[in-house]
């Protein structure tokens, strides 16, 4: 039976004469209050929200009723993220307000889910305008004392893989790469003569002049589009935008799919997408940051980061590597697993790190994932036999041999890697191999 998470705000969200008003509910208190004052471009941060919102509530794949999850929103020193998945956790969709964005105070720092429901996003569509729009994310003190416990609640199932999504996203777009940036008026003639609805073809795009063009080829330099109708949720925020920037992975002739984040900047704000690698494919089980979930010898690192991060913009790696008396590329392992608890995430605008807490358990990311948990069943069995590089796993009488790849993965006699070769992270005997130490030789 699928788990329940129920929503409790103090009163729906509302826009009114009064403004932007967005009920939280927990992470940092139960109903926190993070920041009440003005946005300065309205139109745009309306659009941005209703793309983050219609994201939470669209499955790309297979196309059923509406999700209805809320988006989260964190709040730091000098912004607010609001962030969230699609229904099939294959479209992953942030919106940053910029300090130009504002002008008020982030009271609070933490993360929160955020009330976006249809009256709302009605509402948000008609927004217009110059003139700034108050705004409060949180529940005024004065309303809470007076509300005398009058709940909305929404219960929603569980949205577990969000999680693990989060955990996936920020290691793979850890290592992306600016790709291209082309003048907003480029870019909605680029975003509008792409293909709608569910199309699912992978193309790739690549650089050409102020502009991209598409083919079905990799070649270097190009982006991957998978299902090209999922952007469509930018298309909101085109008319505020002054540009779009495209970023992913270093790809070559005969590359498969890669995921890609397109981004659009209006100055105030930045709303991005990231796609996974194809559109039947929700990053929940791409695998990505399996080797961090296994990896006991970053555990204490990531705990003694953990308690050195504040709630800046961006995280500061060297600053980090000072105060922790470690090495920068130690600091960088332990971030990557923190995120696989929802910790932190990554920002390519930035090309940094960034302090998030998830307000559902974080345990769920490794429970959850059944590739590790089978791998540590294994090593509990003792079935792991290493032999220097190579290795031989005992799983259901079979013998599978993993061997040590050039580039630091592994390659498996099993049908999952066989299936696909690497593409999905690691299986659970590799897993299981990366967990046991290399015995030492006779006689050292």
């Amino acid at each position: 039976m699928n788990a329940v998470q129920t929503y409790r705000y103090l009163q729906p969200s509302t826009l009114g004469a009064a403004g932007l008003d967005l009920q939280t509910c927990g992470g940092p208190a139960a109903n926190p209050r993070f920041f009440s004052g003005f946005l300065t471009t309205p139109a745009a941060a309306a659009a941005g929200l209703l793309a983050v919102a219609e994201v939470a509530r669209t499955r790309y794949h297979q196309p059923v009723s509406p999700a209805s999850l809320d988006p989260v929103v964190t709040g730091s020193r000098d912004r607010l993220r609001f962030e969230s998945f699609s229904g099939c956790c294959g479209v992953y969709a942030r919106m940053d307000v910029l300090p130009a964005g504002f002008d008020g105070e982030v009271a609070g720092h933490g993360t929160t889910n955020v009330d976006v429901n249809p009256p709302l996003r009605e509402a948000l569509a008609r927004v217009g305008g110059l003139e700034p729009l108050h705004a409060a994310v949180g529940p005024d003190d004065l309303t809470v004392s007076t509300m005398e416990g009058a709940v909305v609640e929404k219960k929603v199932p569980l949205p577990g893989r969000w999680l693990r999504g989060f955990a996936e996203v920020q290691v793979l777009t850890a290592g992306f790469e600016p790709r291209a940036e082309i003048p907003a008026a480029e870019a909605a003639v680029f975003l509008r003569r792409l293909p709608g609805g569910s199309d699912r073809s992978v193309l790739w795009a690549v650089p050409a002049g102020r502009t991209l063009r598409l083919t079905s080829r990799p070649v270097p330099g190009a982006v991957c589009l998978a299902g090209a109708g999922r952007l469509v949720a930018l298309r909101g925020l085109l008319r505020h935008a002054r540009v779009l920037r495209v970023y992913g992975p270093a790809v070559r002739p005969g590359s498969p799919a890669v995921p890609s984040t397109w981004e659009l900047d209006t100055g105030a704000l930045r709303l991005s997408l990231t796609l996974s690698p194809e559109p039947y494919r929700g990053f929940s089980g791409e695998g990505a940051a399996l080797l961090a979930l296994a990896g006991d010898e970053v555990v204490d690192d990531a705990e003694l980061v953990a308690a050195l991060l504040s709630w800046d913009p961006t995280i500061d790696v060297a600053a980090l590597a000072d105060a922790a008396a470690l090495p920068d590329d130690r600091v960088r392992a332990a971030l990557a697993q923190l995120g696989t608890a929802g910790r932190v995430g990554y920002d390519v605008a930035d090309a940094g790190y960034f302090h998030r807490v998830m307000p559902y358990d974080a345990g769920r990311a490794e429970r959850d994932n059944p590739r590790l948990v089978g791998a540590r069943v294994l090593v509990e069995r003792g079935a792991v036999v290493r032999e220097g590089e190579h290795a031989t796993v005992r799983s259901n009488e079979e013998a599978y041999r993993v061997r040590r790849l050039p580039d630091g993965g592994y390659a498996c006699t099993c049908r999952w890697w066989a299936r696909h070769r690497g593409e999905r992270g690691p299986c659970k005997h590799a897993l299981a191999v990366s967990m046991v130490a290399v015995p030492a030789e006779v006689g050292a």
